[in-house]
């Protein structure tokens, strides 16, 4: 598949499963990337949580079984593939809703902690996209992103995406980490500031 139609294919331009990669330096990259997130995440101990841009929600289906039975939302776009992957990862307190996060449908402090993984990076407006979650949680903003330019070159050193500089498609914005934290920093107090190789994670109290 060409990197045009698998760009169209997904709407986020992201094509690779990480999360079910059976590559062992992928499975172990990723292995510290989920112990980190899991870290920050139980740190913020959130009353319930929004999570921007689920995906398949296969993150979103671990912290619903954590939650117990607080309230978790899943949101992203009308896309048949996410669909069809959400409708396999249920719970009682987990409901995946349908939309951008531009303008999002719900009231100021609504949940307790925001989250957007691996999706900031992927989005037209990431400022506008951060201050929306900033509105709809009360206590923490949990995000990560690729850690440039590291990410970038990581992808050329295994010869991928050469024509674009090593660019993963649907990456349209980039961030070193200390000009990461410098965008979080507009909307409160960056408590942690983690660098799972080759990520970039924050936790921001609001």
């Amino acid at each position: 598949m060409s990197t045009t139609s698998a760009a169209e294919a997904v709407p986020t331009g992201n094509t690779y499963d990480k999360y079910g990669s059976t590559n062992p330096v992928v499975r172990r990259l990723m292995s510290n990337f989920e112990r980190t997130l899991g870290e920050l995440f139980l740190r913020a101990a959130p009353s319930s949580v929004l999570d921007v841009g689920c995906g398949e929600g296969v993150l979103t289906h671990q912290w619903a079984l954590a939650l117990g039975d607080k309230r978790i939302v899943g949101i992203d776009l009308d896309d048949p593939k996410l669909l069809a992957e959400q409708a396999t990862r249920q719970a009682p307190n987990l409901e995946y809703r349908v939309m951008k996060a531009e303008n999002m449908p719900f009231a100021e402090n609504e949940f307790g902690l925001a989250s957007a993984i691996e999706v900031l990076e992927h989005v037209p407006d990431p400022a506008h996209t951060v201050a929306e979650m900033a509105r709809v949680a009360k206590d923490h903003l949990l995000v990560s992103v690729p850690r440039e330019p590291l990410w970038r070159g990581l992808n050329m050193a295994r010869g991928s995406y050469l024509k674009d500089l090593g660019n993963t498609p649907g990456h349209v914005n980039h961030w070193s980490k200390a000009s990461f934290v410098k965008l979080l920093s507009q909307h409160g107090e960056v408590v942690e500031a983690r660098s799972p190789f080759p990520w970039t994670m924050l936790l921001v109290k609001l």
